[in-house]
């Protein structure tokens, strides 16, 4: 009988020490090697296809305009003509200073309005259809009402991503909420974490991959804010940011020069996403136990 009644805390010991190293199968980070071949190969490989084919269509003579598609020798002499004049950086940094700091602000904003949106409910009821219906605004109407209030500067263009930014931003963060399990509240109350102290404390953390969400989606509408309104709007002031570049390009009928402007937008937000937004989510996903693979 004695055997007999061990048996159950063995297994559960047994149990309990196969969670753990699943857990630690999991928490650990892969080689570089699996890197490599998972992630940043299968870009390359789609990247050099695209290349391929690009040159495919002016080589076989499918386009034979330059104007309409330029051959990618062409853009690449653009980006070395202006890496050499030194203003290949300089419009990179125009506008990732402004998208950043613009989303910061957003931030700042956005965070504690969707607190207050998703704990109280008469605020719920008269702001919440409003910011559902500003998100799906397009960013651009912001623009002549912003250079109407602020005039032609670096507020103006602040003020556009602010807009854009803050109800995407603080509809993620009601949305996580809304998916934090009553328990963690009613846990939370119980050991005095009410008001703002639960919001830090228990809300916020429950929260996590909603608001990361709704950051990601902040960041792509802070971006896009950005460009329509550098692309709109255009004086000395300003500097040549990318969006300025983009219509520069079409002003001098110069594909090429679009189509730089084009490929330096989409970097900015792919390196964005995989510097900052991506380890952060998986940094979160991981520690839930919700991350497969690292």
């Amino acid at each position: 009988m004695a055997s007999t009644d061990t048996t159950p805390v063995q297994d559960a010991g047994s149990v309990e020490a196969g969670l753990d190293a699943l857990d630690t199968q999991v928490t650990g980070r892969a080689p570089f090697r699996q890197t490599f071949r998972e992630k940043i190969f299968p870009p390359l490989v789609a990247t050099a296809v695209v290349l391929v084919i690009w040159q495919a269509l002016i080589s076989l003579d499918i386009v034979t305009d330059p104007t309409k598609l330029p051959s990618p020798g062409d853009v690449a002499a653009e980006f070395k003509d202006a890496w050499l004049k030194g203003k290949l950086l300089g419009y990179i940094w125009t506008s990732v200073e402004r998208g950043l700091f613009g989303f910061l602000l957003a931030l700042a904003i956005g965070t504690p309005l969707g607190l207050i949106v998703a704990r109280v409910k008469f605020v719920r009821a008269a702001i919440g259809p409003v910011l559902s219906g500003l998100q799906s605004l397009p960013s651009v109407a912001w623009v002549p009402p912003a250079v109407l209030w602020l005039g032609l500067n670096n507020s103006m263009m602040y003020a556009v991503i602010l807009l854009g930014a803050v109800p995407s931003i603080a509809n993620g963060l009601v949305s996580g909420i809304d998916q934090v399990p009553p328990l963690f509240l009613r846990a939370g109350r119980t050991m005095g974490a009410t008001g703002w102290k639960g919001a830090w404390h228990i809300v916020l953390p429950a929260s996590l991959p909603g608001y990361l969400a709704g950051l990601k989606q902040g960041w792509a509408f802070s971006w896009r804010s950005l460009m329509a309104a550098e692309i709109i709007v255009s004086s000395p002031d300003l500097g040549i940011g990318l969006g300025a570049l983009l219509e520069n390009g079409r002003n001098a009928s110069s594909m090429s020069m679009i189509f730089e402007a084009i490929f330096l937008i989409l970097f900015v937000g792919i390196a964005v996403d995989l510097l900052i937004f991506s380890p952060l989510e998986r940094r979160v996903l991981r520690s839930r136990g919700l991350l497969v693979k690292s």
